[in-house]
């Protein structure tokens, strides 16, 4: 075999970071200098002036955590930020925390102090290493600066393969200044005996789950974030198809599926449509894909799901089996044990043909769920109906990517919007305040071309106002309309329903700033909206406008989000529904 030469070089560690970004095709990294991480900024400025690599200048570490993750959702790259050692560093923790809880693909670079120094608490020093394991997938402290292009090497493999999610390198300030003869490490050329994620399915499981499948009557589709990160939306719509099985998606699993489509439910759980609740709790089988049973979709879970035998498919063995045992367990990539699915099913005959009619009565009974439970926009004249925004955004923007904050306004949003792969990023593990703007951020720089909205509520827009400044320095035309009742929302309606109307420190009007006179303050056109006439007018104004947006929707305060599961109940149960009009039970 031949070997390629290499030409080695002198050069410092920063160098070497910087060098082996840009080989994995790094192009945009969120950051706050200090000055633990001088020395790898002043390599930055450096290739900055070269071309090809960009620093976005966050206001707050935390946005930097949170744009390097919206711009992993909207790619399936992975996102890049930087923060300096102490509080930079602790700074990041809450956005690498919904990373992982979300299993997005992201490297954080944070500086830590000298190697000498490591372990005396010297000034800004902290265990950025030991405080981040539990919300890491694997995590680094260069030592040796010769290792530094193999650990990126390999912290990008590691971040981007089987299930995804954050790695960490810290790298301690007198390893980036340290000159060595500089060995760049291919993207790729990594190796890892002892890490081996399972791609491929077991094949007599797959024929189980086949077997089950031809004899269901009451099927369905439970699609989570793991279709999204494996991009197995192709096959999981051919699935659907095929063996016609309708299909709800998790939070995490909205656009997987086209949710205009005939098979489509929305999203289940919680909050999710009362027909998708419903099916759930009369399928006989349950097809998880990607998903992992976690308490928002299950609810009371020794009854979620409790007629229905279950396939779980999933690349992380951990989940399966976690929270509900199956009766077939199948380990690999979602999307290549889709395939392999597929694939065996016609060797069985005529995919066209396959089990015609054989769900036909189940179709029907949830065709009767729609009509009974419809999702409604109140039709109030007084004011604005939140859901009313929604609707009229997914109405003048259908396509655009779309990032939440977390609360009321997240689950209108999850119930009203219908969107494509990728283009609905939203913290939905973690359930992080303050995401939605710098994960638009994020979303906008990676796809620059694309319309992206941000939609926020009046309290989780104030946990990172501050990255405004970034949108406003370097003209990220993100829009955000914040659907403000003068609450934190959801907060209010779990004390109107379960604390006795006890409405405990969870009133924002108080001291609400001027969200318009805000956005001016930094140079950005801000909006004020009072009057539902006015609404459609007000949002066709702000997707024209050819810079970064606030808008300021004043909403009727004391609506709430139905239908509610409430805690320890199960799916079918919920809360806001009107009196049925026909048997919910599917016919025989």
């Amino acid at each position: 075999m031949q070997l390629q030469s290499v030409a080695i070089k002198r050069a410092s560690g920063a160098f070497a970071l910087i060098d082996s970004l840009k080989r994995h095709g790094v192009k945009h990294i969120f950051g706050y200098p200090g000055g633990a991480i001088l020395p790898i900024y002043d390599e930055l400025f450096r290739a900055e002036a070269e071309g090809g690599i960009q620093h976005i200048l966050v206001r707050h570490e935390q946005g930097a955590a949170h744009a390097a993750d919206g711009y992993a959702r909207a790619t399936g790259q992975v996102g890049v930020c930087f923060g300096t050692s102490g509080p930079g560093a602790t700074n990041l923790v809450t956005g690498i925390a919904t990373a992982h809880m979300d299993s997005v693909p992201m490297v954080i670079i944070t500086g830590q102090v000298g190697r000498a120094s490591i372990g005396s608490d010297a000034f800004q020093e902290t265990d950025i290493y030991g405080i981040t394991l539990p919300i890491v997938k694997h995590s680094y402290v260069v030592r040796d600066v010769r290792e530094m292009s193999r650990i990126v090497a390999e912290a990008f493999y590691i971040a981007s393969s089987g299930r995804p999610g954050p790695v960490l390198i810290d790298v301690p300030k007198d390893v980036g200044l340290e000159v060595f003869d500089y060995l760049p490490v291919a993207p790729g050329d990594v190796r890892l005996p002892g890490y081996r994620p399972t791609v491929k399915g077991n094949p007599r499981q797959i024929v189980q789950a086949l077997r089950l499948i031809h004899q269901a009557q009451r099927p369905l589709l439970y699609v989570g974030g793991g279709a999204i990160a494996a991009n197995a939306h192709v096959e999981v719509r051919e699935l659907a198809e095929r063996f016609h099985i309708p299909v709800t998606t998790t939070l995490m699993g909205k656009g997987t599926f086209d949710e205009a489509h005939p098979l489509a439910l929305g999203m289940l759980g919680m909050h999710g449509t009362a027909y998708a609740n419903f099916a759930v709790s009369e399928c006989d089988l349950l097809i998880a894909v990607g998903a992992r049973f976690d308490d928002r979709v299950a609810g009371k879970l020794d009854e979620f799901a409790s007629y229905a035998k279950v396939i779980h498919i999933d690349i992380d063995p951990a989940e399966v089996g976690k929270n509900r045992v199956p009766e077939v367990p199948i380990v690999g990539d979602v999307r290549q044990v889709l395939l392999d699915l597929l694939r065996r099913s016609t060797e069985d005959g005529d995919p066209d043909r396959m089990d015609a009619g054989r769900t036909q009565i189940w179709l029907e009974q949830i065709d009767l769920w729609r009509e009974d439970y419809p999702l409604v926009v109140p039709q109030h004249t007084d004011s604005i109906p939140p859901q009313a925004v929604i609707v009229e955004l997914a109405r003048q923007a259908p396509k655009a990517y779309y990032t939440t904050d977390v609360g009321q306004h997240q689950m209108w949003a999850a119930q009203f919007l219908k969107n494509g792969p990728r283009r609905w990023i939203s913290s939905a593990g973690l359930g992080t305040m303050g995401f939605g703007l710098p994960a638009a951020m994020g979303a906008k720089v990676a796809l620059p071309d694309e319309d992206v909205i941000c939609i926020s509520g009046d309290a989780s827009f104030q946990m990172n106002l501050q990255e405004l400044g970034t949108l406003s320095q370097f003209g990220i035309n993100v829009k955000t309309v914040i659907i403000n009742n003068g609450w934190q929302g959801m907060v209010r309606q779990w004390q109107q329903a379960f604390y006795g109307e006890r409405y405990s420190s969870s009133n924002m009007d108080v001291s609400m700033p001027d969200f318009v006179k805000l956005a001016e303050a930094y140079g950005i056109k801000g909006m004020l909206v009072r009057d539902r006439d006015s609404l459609a007018e007000a949002i066709a104004e702000m997707l024209s406008h050819p810079g970064p947006v606030l808008m300021d929707v004043r909403v009727t305060k004391d609506e709430n989000c139905y239908p509610m599961v409430a805690p320890g109940k199960s799916n079918h149960q919920m809360l806001g529904l009107p009196e049925p009009k026909r048997d919910r039970k599917p016919q025989d």
